[in-house]
């Protein structure tokens, strides 16, 4: 008897997935510091930016229960096409729109199309990844993304900060990521039933895979945001600080792919342990390194690319225990919690920072790690 012939790899539906992603982080990255260098131009406080920021936030928190509803009623494809075309033109909405209260709807709007990007890319992803094959793909899919975190900011350093430059640059961006979409619309995943289970008792049943992503979000983001702070604190000079932050993204984009590849060969369960603890003992060792050091550069490169493997092999994890509405329903709470990490994330690190000047930067990343470490041990044990 012949071995039954593996499932063929749809390349143009794998591709569409990926090409939303990566207008998920092409707009993430571009989007948010230059509509805040935006407002502080237009004369408008911190404070306020920071609430016209969280306003993004909301946005996915509103959104991420009914994706799956959509999908079903939509379809992935023309759901897709939809969210790309407002982000586009929401975003240049920001550069025509004068009164800053008009900037909160715009903002919801904003938020809610790569909120749809983000969780529908992910279920079409996992959708699409051959079983044998998913951390391989969901690597390359994290790949993109770090690459699109990346790209955001070296977009703003090309065509600058002012004028409409960069707001056209980031809707031909999102123009850019609709071409793969439409290619692969056909083959898009389909959802025909409603999800047995709700996102808060998929999240029970799949603890180690949705809580990476709010582990992920939470440290990433304190991470991004209070590294270069921490580098000054530490004596290095503006330029210094830069390079340390980039270095640790460059983390993110050369170590997902050698650990979507290493998921597909052992228990990704055990392997998300591994990289919270590595984590952990990154975080845990950066305050005894010279802030100046090629061993610094070599901690923050390694435990950031690390830490992010919690995104990409949590993903993969997922994909691997649910399918069809419930795969949609599960990607939504991923995205959820994510961006419930971004919103934890920075004001528990800052706090951590004020707290224990500079090190709490720190020791409040591995507070996040060393929870996470101890819930997927205990899920482990308990499953024994």
């Amino acid at each position: 008897m012949h071995a039954p012939a593996a499932p063929a790899v749809n390349i143009a539906s794998i591709a569409a997935a990926i090409g939303a992603i990566s207008a998920v982080g092409f707009g993430l990255a571009l989007s948010i510091p230059l509509l805040a260098l935006e407002l502080d131009s237009r004369g408008i406080s911190s404070a306020w930016i920071g609430m016209n920021t969280a306003v993004g936030g909301l946005a996915t928190l509103a959104i991420a229960p009914v994706i799956t509803k959509l999908v079903g009623r939509l379809g992935a494809g023309p759901l897709l096409m939809g969210a790309i075309l407002v982000a586009a033109i929401s975003l240049l909405g920001f550069k025509v729109t004068s009164s800053f209260l008009l900037w909160f709807p715009l903002r919801f709007m904003f938020g809610a199309a790569l909120s749809v990007l983000f969780i529908i890319s992910e279920f079409w992803i996992n959708a699409a990844a051959p079983p044998g094959k998913r951390g391989l793909v969901i690597g390359i899919y994290g790949t993109v993304l770090s690459c699109g975190f990346a790209g955001g900011p070296a977009i703003l350093t090309l065509v600058g900060t002012t004028g409409w430059p960069p707001y056209l640059a980031g809707a031909a961006m999102f123009g850019l990521a609709a071409i793969p979409v439409l290619i692969g619309a056909s083959s898009a995943p389909v959802v025909e039933k409603e999800s047995a289970g709700g996102l808060f008792s998929l999240m029970l049943i799949a603890p180690a895979a949705t809580l990476a992503a709010f582990i992920f979000g939470a440290v990433e983001t304190g991470l991004i945001n209070f590294l270069p702070l921490y580098g000054l604190r530490r004596g290095l000079d503006d330029g210094q600080a830069a390079l340390l932050l980039t270095i640790a993204e460059l983390g993110n984009v050369f170590l997902q792919l050698p650990l979507g590849l290493l998921s597909d060969r052992v228990d990704r369960r055990k392997l998300l342990l591994v990289c919270s603890t590595l984590g952990f003992g990154g975080a845990v060792l950066i305050p005894s390194l010279a802030a100046d050091s090629w061993a610094m550069w070599a901690t923050v490169f390694l435990t950031t690319g690390i830490v992010c493997g919690l995104y990409t092999v949590g993903l993969a994890l997922l994909g691997a225990r649910f399918d069809g509405a419930r795969l949609a329903t599960a990607n939504a709470a991923f995205v959820m919690l994510y961006s419930l990490g971004l919103t934890f994330g920075p004001t528990a690190v800052g706090a951590g920072m004020q707290a224990v000047d500079p090190h709490g930067f720190a020791w409040s990343l591995a507070g996040f790690l060393i929870f996470y470490s101890v819930v997927v041990a205990g899920q482990i044990w308990r499953d024994r």
